[in-house]
Order: structure tokens, then C-alpha cells, then sequence
């Protein structure tokens, strides 16, 4: 006979004299679920709760690497395909979305991408869902779950496409927007920035749903992209497209392993910030080229290659960032750079330094982030059409302090992840020409393709905007323009 304490204690009768189960408890679905509530409860963001909730589990034990990867992929593939899915749940409740408790609809969320998104088969992803409701929402609503995911598993993707979305002949932006899982004014904007084409929005739509690559800049004077490429491996790591710095890394490789990474001698960054970065630096200036500016540098990657550029050329760099904690994530970046350097909190604004001070000066201007819907996908549903209005005035009056930082001859770029026309040409067409109550500005415009060579489908120019679907970056823009008066 066994006494020992450790032993189970008998299963206890439920309701109809059944013995009751306690739930199963799947470290990988709680893990998904307590970060999409921390997005949902605090607008947090996932690719900042993620990392360190992945961290504790495997100090945990039990949670290896292919834990990570199913964790990491129920995540962001429900964020990112969440209108897709509240439009399926919705088909299959009898009230309201808005009626539903999110802690439920989370549930559910989880389980319809398990269903449509994954190839786990239906009725692991069903039990798992009902498991894990059964653990956070309790019983009750756990049954309420199990309902609506066997509703949910009675059609494919494609079957509740056909069911949910209008037809693309009846109400084109709104078919995308069920389709793609976009808003609707989020698929309205990027059609106008694209200029039309079905193909072309589509393929878009579909880029901003894909898990995106994670790319090295390796800084120069630094390390090289051999060095990063060696340290891979064969089968770790490919070169750059476009960008002279980048290296690719093979699916579920961590850049923290790199000695390269961890010393700060290389990062992680996107080709499209890298190729911004490199065109400022190499516009073509006459006369002094000594002192750069970064006006909005945080959290650091852009600053981090333009002062190793920088220093390549015994220029120095001041990178300056109004938020103080984010000031201390450039100061981190910056950190061993070779050259002369200073990192300053302060607003761009409202600038502590002298007019004409500077040769070259970047603004990458706080936006509302459509360019990166890959790598924040929740960005989508968080942003309103009337957020832009908010930063209409502040990408404005940064980009009139950055011509006025520079001196005459010199080069500002303004630069904005976000393809959205009005926080792009229309904002550097109105400082230019002064609308708005502003005094006009004499500056011209510089082409910026020849200053990314061998990037196809650039456009007419002389700005230049990135795209997923075209170049496999975030949708960067940037305008190069020099000082005349």
C-alpha cells in the first residue's frame, strides 16, 4: 500500500456522477495566450512581451526550441489574421463580438488559427483550445469554446472566405479587409500609396501577413558580413539583397548567439533602415563633412550605422532622442563605436543646438507604423484614421528644424516607416512650399535612387519608397533634400 503524500487524491464526482478531470496544462497555449491579453490589456506589443515571457519558460525547463517556435507562431500568425477571424467566430455566435468577454475571444482566436492557419490536426486543435479554456476561463466557458470551435471546423480558410467576405465586385476595399485581415482604411490607404492595381494591393496585403526574415547589419569598421556569415554557418545565413551591411539568417536562428550581436558590433536591423541610413551618408555633399545628426534616434539602430559611417570618415555624430529611456537604448547601441560620438535627450523641436550646425541630419519621424505590419502586426487594429492628425504637426515641424540644423550645401533626410501619402510626399511637399501658416523653405530635392544601387522598382523618384512585396523590407520612404538658402 502506498501512502506517500505525493500520491493523486481520488478524482472526485462532477455533475451526473462522472469523475471530474482537472484540465490539462500546455505551458506553449497558456504562454500565447497571457501574451495576447498583455497586447490586449496594456496595448502592449508582442515582439516586446514575447522575448521575455519565451525567456522564463525555458529557465523553466520543459520549453525547448520547438515549444518557442509553436508559441511564437500562434502569436503573432493570430494578431496578425485577427479580423479574418472575428469574422469567422462572428458567423458562428449568436451575439455580438462586442459581447464577448476578450479573455474569450482570445481563446477563440487561438483556436480558429490552430483550425484555418496551422497544420495541426482538428481535433488536437479543438481539445487544446477547450483545454486551455478550461484552464483560464474556467468550466462554464470552456463548453461555450468548444461550441463555437466545432462551428469553426466545419469549413477550411478558403470555405469561410467564401462565406464571411463580400465579394470583390460588390465592395472591393472590404473584400480585402476580411480576406487579408487589414482595416478597411489601413487597405484604402496603401491602395492610394500604391496607385492602383489589384495585383499590386494584394500582394501587399499578403507580404504584411508573413512572418518577415530576421536581418544583421554588421557595423562597419566593426565587423564584416563574413564574419556574421562564418559564424552561421552554411545553412545559417545568406547575404543581403540590396543592403551592403545585411546578412539573412535561416528560420529559428538567434542573433543573440553571435559574439558579433551580443559585443554591439552588429544588430538587428532591417535592409530597409540600413538602406535609409547608407543613402543619407553616402548623398552626394560639397565641402565639410564633419558633424551628423540623428534628430530622432531612438531606440538606436539607424544612429548605431550612421555613427559607424561616420566614423569610418573621421565625421561625429549626434544622435539625439526626446524620451530619456529611449535615449538610453541609443546610448546601448552606440556603445564602442570607434569615432567620436554624443547622445543627447532632447526635442527635436525645440533643439538645444544652433541652426546650420550640421552637414547631415536624419529625421526618421514618429509615424503610425503601416510600414512594419509584419513585424507589430496588432499595430493594425491599434491605429485610427484620425491618429495620423496627431502626427501631421510633429513630422512637420521635425523635418523644418532638420533643414534648419543644416548648414547650406548640406543634406537632411526625412525618412518614415509608413508608406501612408500623408505622412510622406504630402508632408515634405508642405514644409517645402510652406502651406499651413510656415514660412517656405529653399531646399531641393536629391534622386535617391542612385544611392541605392541595384534596388529595382524604385519608382519615378526622386524619393524613394520600399515595400514588402517588391523588396522584401519594412515600406520605409525616404526623401533626400539639400539646403539652398
Amino acid at each position: 500500500m502506498n501512502d506517500s503524500p505525493r500520491r493523486s487524491p481520488a478524482p472526485h464526482p462532477g455533475k451526473g456522477g462522472k469523475p471530474y478531470r482537472r484540465p490539462k496544462k500546455d505551458p506553449v497555449r497558456i504562454l500565447a495566450f497571457e501574451a495576447l491579453r498583455a497586447v490586449d490589456e496594456r496595448d502592449a506589443y508582442a515582439n516586446l512581451v514575447l522575448p521575455p515571457l519565451l525567456r522564463k519558460a525555458r529557465e523553466g525547463g520543459n520549453f525547448d526550441t520547438r515549444d518557442a517556435a509553436l508559441a511564437t507562431e500562434l502569436v503573432y500568425g493570430t494578431l496578425r489574421r485577427q479580423g479574418t477571424y472575428d469574422a469567422v467566430i462572428a458567423a458562428c455566435i449568436d451575439r455580438p463580438l462586442r459581447e464577448v468577454d476578450p479573455p474569450v475571444l482570445d481563446v477563440l482566436a487561438l483556436g480558429a488559427h490552430q483550425l484555418l492557419g496551422t497544420r495541426i490536426p482538428t481535433h488536437a486543435a479543438v481539445s487544446a483550445s477547450v483545454e486551455l479554456a478550461r484552464v483560464v476561463l474556467g468550466d462554464g466557458r470552456a463548453k461555450f469554446v468548444n461550441a463555437v470551435l466545432r462551428k469553426v471546423a466545419a469549413n477550411d480558410l478558403d470555405g469561410w472566405l467564401e462565406k464571411v467576405a463580400p465579394s470583390y465586385e460588390d465592395d472591393a476595399e472590404d473584400h480585402l479587409a476580411v480576406v487579408h485581415s487589414h482595416p478597411r482604411w489601413v487597405v484604402s490607404a496603401l491602395w492610394d500609396a500604391l496607385g492602383g492595381g489589384r495585383a499590386g494591393i494584394e500582394d501587399l496585403l499578403e507580404a504584411d501577413n508573413e512572418r518577415p526574415e530576421v536581418t544583421l547589419v554588421a557595423r562597419p569598421g566593426r565587423s564584416t558580413t563574413d564574419e556574421l556569415l562564418d559564424a552561421l554557418g552554411e545553412d545559417g545565413g545568406l547575404p543581403g539583397r540590396w543592403s551592403p551591411y545585411a546578412v539573412r539568417m535561416a528560420e529559428g536562428g538567434e542573433p543573440g548567439a553571435l559574439d558579433a550581436v551580443r559585443d554591439g558590433r552588429a544588430g538587428v536591423q532591417d535592409e530597409g533602415s540600413q538602406l535609409v541610413a547608407a543613402a543619407l551618408a553616402n548623398a552626394p555633399l560639397e565641402g565639410r563633412d564633419e558633424r551628423w545628426l540623428d534628430g530622432c534616434a531612438g531606440p538606436g539602430g539607424k544612429a548605431a550605422l550612421l555613427a559607424a559611417l561616420a566614423a569610418g570618415r573621421g565625421a561625429a555624430l549626434l544622435a539625439s532622442e526626446k524620451q530619456p529611456h529611449r535615449a538610453r537604448l541609443v546610448e546601448r547601441a552606440l556603445a564602442g563605436n570607434p569615432g567620436p560620438y554624443q547622445v543627447i535627450a532632447a526635442d527635436g523641436t525645440r533643439p538645444p543646438w544652433l541652426p546650420e550646425s550640421f552637414d547631415r541630419v536624419l529625421v526618421d519621424v514618429p509615424c503610425s507604423g503601416l510600414g512594419a505590419l509584419r513585424r507589430r502586426p496588432e499595430a493594425r487594429w491599434r491605429r485610427r484614421p484620425e491618429d495620423l492628425d496627431g502626427f501631421a504637426p510633429l513630422q512637420r515641424s521635425l523635418l523644418r528644424e532638420a533643414l534648419s540644423a543644416v548648414r547650406v550645401g548640406g543634406v537632411v533626410g526625412y525618412a518614415t516607416c509608413s508608406p501612408h501619402l500623408a505622412e510622406t510626399r504630402i508632408v515634405v511637399e508642405d514644409v517645402l512650399k510652406g502651406r499651413g501658416g510656415a514660412e517656405p523653405v529653399e531646399a531641393e530635392w536629391i534622386d535617391v535612387r542612385p544611392l541605392m544601387p541595384g534596388v529595382a522598382g524604385l519608382g519615378d523618384g526622386p524619393d524613394v519608397q520600399l515595400w514588402p512585396h517588391l523588396h522584401g523590407t519594412d515600406a520605409m520612404y525616404l526623401a533626400l533634400l539639400r539646403r539652398t538658402a
